[in-house]
């Protein structure tokens, strides 16, 4: 016991930084679960809009959600998505995938989501920007 004791007195950066990469590790594995939402890839995206009829939400500005966005998508920028949430009440059983330009926004949109009750939240990882170098379509309107 002694010479652990040693070693984290004279390592103490280096066993600092194995708890910091750690706990980093944990946070990436179980981070989703303790925030109350998941972060979905497009592919998995596409199948859950397609199996389980899951609804896909954009909260980019108005701008980008006209230069391209996800077939289907509903549009509520997150400025506005406190104020908007009863346009998605009907929405509430199902499946929603939030996404955004890459993943940051709609990340903060999810915790609105879930603090709202709103059950089965998923966060598009890397956005409509994963979503396009995934060469999945994009439709204008």
């Amino acid at each position: 016991m002694e010479q652990y004791i040693a070693f984290v007195t004279q390592n103490w950066m280096l066993v600092l930084a194995f708890i910091v990469i750690l706990v980093m590790l944990f946070l990436n594995l179980f981070g989703g679960k303790l925030r109350g939402y998941q972060s979905v890839s497009p592919s998995d995206a596409v199948l859950m809009i397609n199996h389980d009829d899951a609804v896909v939400l954009d909260v980019r500005e108005n701008k980008e959600y006209q230069d391209g966005h996800i077939l289907n998508a509903i549009h509520i920028p997150q400025s506005s998505l406190a104020s908007r949430l009863d346009e998605l009440e009907k929405y509430k059983s199902r499946p929603i995938i939030v996404s955004c330009r890459s993943g940051q926004r709609s990340a903060h949109a999810c915790a609105v989501l879930k603090k709202h009750g709103f059950e089965s939240i998923y966060n598009l990882s890397g956005g409509v920007m994963s979503w396009q170098n995934a060469s999945l379509p994009l439709t204008r309107s």
